[in-house]
């Protein structure tokens, strides 16, 4: 069964195969959920990067996006492009997660991504968070594999341009990439928010949800 009752939502996870990966595809719902909660638990986990400047601009810039939280993050350092290579290592470091914390919501890639390693790790996650509600979040890139997400967080407009301002803030070593700009972030969220009746959202896809629609 994989339930979610979002008032009783106290610990979150994150996984991520990259280094911003949890800020373009969750960032405004980080913002929103860890402003609206004070205190809550996030325990991340990022597959690579571990060693290095991106290091650095993770944990500063998760520090922002997961504002009065608990946060505690793990960066490792597997090599960027080639999870299928370490399959071994990317699941001990998921079960190594799922044993330490039994989360009420996870956020994670989703299977359709067409980057390897992102579709490595969301094929990892539910063989570990099995009973979880799993939300699976969409980054923007050139092979254009934007599909058709089933979930919708709307964010409020200075929600959205806080999460444009942190991630031209806190990720300068993407600044050259053309897909990384404040007009592609905005642009989506305001996509998705048509999608939703909001201005803004974020959108993840849902592979499995349950629900009591009699309120026991």
């Amino acid at each position: 069964m994989i339930g979610f009752r979002p008032a009783a939502t106290g610990r979150i996870a994150l996984l991520a195969a990259h280094c911003d990966d949890l800020a373009i595809g969750a960032g405004g719902t980080l913002l929103t959920l860890c402003s609206a909660r004070p205190g809550l638990t996030v325990e991340a986990l990022v597959l690579s990067g571990g060693g290095t400047a991106r290091e650095d601009e993770e944990r500063a810039a998760l520090a922002d996006f997961c504002p009065g939280a608990g946060l505690r993050l793990a960066v490792l350092k597997l090599p960027d492009g080639r999870l299928p290579a370490y399959w071994e290592e990317a699941k001990a470091a998921v079960e190594e997660l799922r044993a330490r914390v039994d989360p009420d919501l996870v956020f994670a890639p989703h299977r359709g991504d067409a980057h390897q390693d992102h579709r490595g790790l969301a094929k990892l996650v539910p063989t570990a968070f099995r009973d979880h509600q799993v939300l699976g979040y969409e980054i923007v890139k050139w092979d254009g594999d934007l599909g058709r997400p089933c979930a919708y967080q709307p964010l409020a407009p200075e929600v959205a341009e806080a999460k444009a301002d942190l991630l031209e803030r806190h990720y300068p070593s993407q600044h050259g990439r053309p897909w990384y700009d404040r007009e592609v972030f905005l642009g989506l969220a305001r996509l998705r928010g048509i999608e939703c009746r909001a201005r803004h959202a974020e959108a993840f896809h849902v592979g499995k949800l349950t629900f009591d629609l009699a309120g026991g």
